[in-house]
């Protein structure tokens, strides 16, 4: 198949060998690790986890990703959509809330073929935002919850990390046809989201202005009541990293951002501890339930 699935849309043939395209993913899933997760916002992962499947490769490729050994490296195994589907299955068994896709983009045929007849509980589509609006259309009906990231709205700062001058302009387009499939959030038994959409922004050192042009965005685009959005302090150094990005973003960075958003009038939504901000919380890729 020639791939256009995601905005780079960079015509790839993609085989059943890894290294095509910009995402280097073959034309069949790729799998890292599927198992319960409980470090995701407390409306995703409630009690007893968040039925994770973590695919392999990335449109995008930030510098600064914490699962570069997936999506950076490829690190991951081939499965069947008919695979993908039993292990939809499997975490559904385990008492997952719901089934939650991490960057199934560049797999959109094939994690929708997975999702027929699959577990009657929420699929959250958790990805970086970058995403085609004509893409995202067919899986209108299939997916309950959409976990995007809003990452930049400054293009400089886009460009630097990751490579997508674009990316605000593909992402809010993209953000409003998932607020469009879904509509406002709503949460079912136990505050556990039963669907709805959950901005999320991961802040990055010395990027405030960047973090407040994208609350300003968020704010002035939705009402309250409508989409949450989460505040994220996570940003931990990889290896290699370089400037600013060597650092972690400071208790008055985030401290700062976090009136902002109060200011703007942001009340749905979450922020999040400075612990956070640890490799430990990075999950073990080491193909399990795979």
């Amino acid at each position: 198949m020639r791939c256009e699935l995601c905005p780079r849309r960079c015509g790839a043939e993609r085989t059943e060998r890894i290294g095509a395209g910009r995402c280097a993913m073959p034309a069949v899933p790729v799998v890292a690790r599927a198992a319960l997760h409980r470090w995701e916002e407390p409306c995703i992962s409630g009690t007893r986890g968040s039925g994770t499947v973590f695919f392999s490769g990335c449109p995008l490729g930030c510098v600064f990703c914490q699962n570069g050994r997936i999506s950076h490296e490829n690190f991951g195994k081939t499965v069947t959509a008919a695979r993908l589907r039993e292990i939809f299955f499997e975490l559904a068994a385990q008492g997952a809330h719901n089934i939650n896709l991490v960057n199934p983009t560049h797999f959109t045929p094939w994690a929708l073929e997975a999702m027929q007849d699959a577990p009657n509980i929420p699929f959250v589509w958790n990805s970086g935002g970058y995403e085609r609006v004509e893409t995202l259309r067919v899986l209108e009906g299939k997916v309950q919850i959409y976990l995007p990231d809003m990452k930049y709205a400054d293009s400089a700062l886009a460009r630097e990390y990751s490579d997508a001058e674009d990316y605000f302009e593909v992402a809010a387009a993209a953000i409003r046809e998932m607020f469009r499939q879904v509509g406002p959030y709503r949460m079912g038994e136990g505050g556990i989201l039963a669907s709805g959409v959950v901005v999320r922004h991961l802040m990055l050192p010395g990027a405030l202005e960047n973090t407040r042009r994208v609350i300003d965005w968020f704010s002035q685009t939705f009402k309250p009541g409508e989409v949450l959005f989460s505040l994220m302090n996570q940003y931990t150094p990889q290896e290699g990293a370089q400037g600013v990005l060597r650092r972690r973003v400071s208790g008055a960075e985030y401290r700062a951002a976090a009136a902002y958003m109060e200011n703007c009038g942001i009340r749905d939504g979450f922020l999040q501890d400075a612990s956070s901000a640890q490799a430990q919380y990075t999950p073990d890729f080491n193909l399990q339930g795979i």
